[in-house]
C-alpha cells in the first residue's frame, strides 16, 4: 500500500499545524506562530506542503493546491515590502486560503502519496517516449513520476520547459496551464529546490490531466513565417527602442480583437525589436486593455499577470526560444484574458477629458480620496445573482482609475501608492490570491517598464483594486483582532 508523504523532520510538524488546525482558529495561531519567531518563508512552505499533501485539485482550477500555490510569489513579495506587523497579513492569508482548502469537502479527504520517479531504462529520451503513452490518454497520476525522473537528470528549468511543451498549447481552454506552473517555479526558486520534488507534483497532474494539448499550427506558421527561430533574437533592450515600444503599446491598447496581436507581435520581432521590448510593449498595451475593460470580475486580471509571467519565461536562458515565443503569441488565447475582451469600451481608458476636469489635488489629497473611495466600497458583499463572469464595473471603481491618472499625470512619488495598493490588496479573501498576484505583477512591470510607459501599470492597479474590495475580506477582519498594525 502506499504512504502519505513524509516531509522534512524540520518542517514536519509547522505542516502538519497548518493540516490540522480548524479553519475557526487558523488566522490567530498562524500569527502566534510568527509571532513566536517562526519565519515567513517557513510558514509559508509549511502551507504550501499541507496544501498539496492533504488536499485535492477538483475539477476546473479553483480549490486544492493550485491558488495557494500560484499565489506564494507574490505573497513573500508584497509581505517583504510592508513593515511592521501588517507585512504578516500577506502570510496569515496564505496559510488561511491552504487550510480552508484542506477541511473543504470538496478537495479531501485526500493524501499525497509517497512515488518512486519512473523511467525506461534510465534514459531521458527513452523515457520522454514511454510516458507519451500515458500523457496522450491523460494519465496524469503517473506522470508525476516521469517527472520525478526529470528532475534527477535535468536542471530544473529544463524540467519546466519540458511541462510547458504540454501547458502552452492548454493555455486556450484555461490560463493556469501555464500559470500554475510557472509560479510554482517562481515559489521554488524562494524556498529552495530541495523542495521541487513535492511541490511540483500536483502542478504535473494538473498540466497533463485531461484535455489533451492541441496542435498549435497557426502559431508555429506564424513562427517560420518570420524566421523567428532562424535567426538570433536580441534579449535586451534599451533607449534606442523607445519610439517602437511606445507604439507598440499604442497598438495593442486599441486592439478590439485579441486574435489580431500574435501577427503584430511577431512582426515587431521580425523587424528588430528586442524580445525584452516586445514585452514590454505588449506589457503597457495590456494595462491599457484592462483599463479600457468594462468587468467588475475580481478574477479577470490575467491581462496582466499572464504579461507577467511570459516575461519571467522571457528571462529564462535555459526556456527553448520556441517556448517562449509560443508563450508570447498565445498571451490572448486564455478564456480569463479573452473575457474582457467583451467588455471593451470604444476609447482608452482613463479618458483625457475626465482627468483634465478635476480640481486640482496634492500628493497627499489624492492618495487619501483614492484610498477613501476605494474604501467607501461595500464590505462583504456577497455574489450577485448573475453569473461571475457578467459583473461590471461601477462608476466608482472607473473614477479612481481617474484618480490614479491624475496622480501619474502630476509625476508624485509612486512608493507611497505602491504602498498603499499593497494594504489594500491584503484585504481580499474572496479572489483566491488573485488581488495579490495582480498587485505583484503590476509592480514588477513598473518597474521593468521605461519611464514614459510604467506609469500605465499603477493606474491599472488602482482599478483592479477598487474591484476586488468590497468582496468578502473575513481573514483580514480575523486578523485585524489579533494583528496590531
Amino acid at each position: 500500500m502506499y504512504k502519505p508523504v513524509i516531509y522534512p523532520d524540520h518542517i514536519e510538524p509547522l505542516v502538519q499545524f497548518v493540516e490540522e488546525t480548524t479553519p475557526e482558529r487558523i488566522v490567530a495561531e498562524t500569527y502566534k506562530k510568527l509571532q513566536s519567531g517562526t519565519s515567513v518563508k517557513e510558514m509559508l512552505l509549511a502551507g504550501a506542503l499541507a496544501v498539496i499533501r492533504s488536499s485535492d485539485l477538483p475539477p476546473g482550477h479553483h480549490g486544492g493546491p493550485l491558488h495557494p500555490v500560484a499565489g506564494l510569489h507574490a505573497v513573500h513579495n508584497i509581505s517583504e515590502r510592508l513593515t511592521g506587523e501588517f507585512a504578516m497579513i500577506p502570510v496569515v492569508q496564505n496559510v488561511a486560503l491552504a487550510n480552508k482548502h484542506i477541511h473543504h469537502h470538496s478537495m479531501g479527504p485526500y493524501i499525497l502519496a509517497e512515488t518512486e520517479p519512473a523511467s525506461a531504462n534510465d534514459d531521458v529520451e527513452a523515457t520522454v517516449e514511454e510516458m507519451q503513452y500515458y500523457l496522450d490518454r491523460g494519465a496524469y497520476h503517473a506522470m508525476d513520476s516521469y517527472y520525478l525522473f526529470f528532475l534527477q537528470k535535468e536542471s530544473p528549468m529544463q524540467v519546466l520547459d519540458r511541462l510547458l511543451q504540454v501547458a502552452v498549447p492548454k493555455n486556450m481552454a484555461d490560463d493556469h496551464y501555464l500559470l500554475y506552473p510557472t509560479f510554482t517555479w517562481r515559489a521554488l526558486e524562494y524556498f529552495g529546490w530541495d523542495y521541487a520534488k513535492y511541490l511540483i507534483r500536483p502542478a504535473v497532474r494538473y498540466v497533463t490531466r485531461p484535455p489533451a494539448a492541441r496542435v498549435m499550427l497557426t502559431i508555429d506558421e506564424l513562427i517560420e513565417e518570420h524566421g523567428l527561430l532562424s535567426r538570433v533574437l536580441r534579449y535586451k533592450t534599451d533607449e534606442s527602442e523607445t519610439e517602437a515600444v511606445t507604439a507598440l503599446a499604442d497598438t495593442i491598447a486599441q486592439l478590439d480583437t485579441f486574435d489580431d496581436s500574435p501577427p503584430i507581435l511577431a512582426k515587431a520581432l521580425a523587424d528588430g525589436l528586442s524580445l525584452e521590448g516586445t514585452v514590454e510593449g505588449l506589457s503597457v498595451g495590456g494595462s491599457g486593455l484592462f483599463l479600457r475593460s468594462q468587468t467588475g470580475n475580481p478574477m479577470d486580471v490575467h491581462i496582466n499577470t499572464g504579461i507577467n509571467i511570459r516575461r519571467y519565461l522571457l528571462s529564462q536562458p535555459e526556456i527553448a526560444m520556441q517556448t517562449k515565443l509560443r508563450a508570447l503569441f498565445t498571451w490572448n488565447t486564455g478564456p480569463e484574458v479573452k473575457s474582457a475582451q467583451y467588455k471593451l469600451a470604444p476609447v482608452l481608458q482613463p479618458e483625457p477629458e475626465k482627468v483634465s476636469a478635476l480640481p486640482g489635488r496634492s500628493q497627499e489629497q489624492l492618495l487619501a480620496e483614492m484610498n477613501g473611495l476605494i474604501d467607501s466600497l461595500p464590505i462583504g458583499e456577497r455574489r450577485p445573482m448573475t453569473p461571475i463572469a457578467t459583473w461590471v464595473a461601477s462608476d466608482e471603481v472607473k473614477h479612481a482609475a481617474v484618480l490614479a491618472q491624475q496622480y501619474a499625470d502630476s509625476n508624485y512619488d509612486p512608493a507611497p501608492l505602491i504602498d498603499m495598493l499593497a494594504k489594500i490588496a491584503c484585504r481580499d479573501s474572496f479572489t483566491e490570491m488573485h488581488a495579490y498576484k495582480h498587485n505583484q505583477a503590476t509592480y514588477e512591470e513598473f518597474h521593468a517598464t521605461r519611464p514614459s510607459l510604467r506609469w500605465k501599470h499603477l493606474v491599472s492597479a488602482v482599478q483592479a483594486a477598487a474591484i476586488s474590495h468590497g468582496r468578502l475580506q473575513q481573514v483580514y477582519d480575523d486578523a485585524a483582532e489579533v494583528i496590531h498594525f
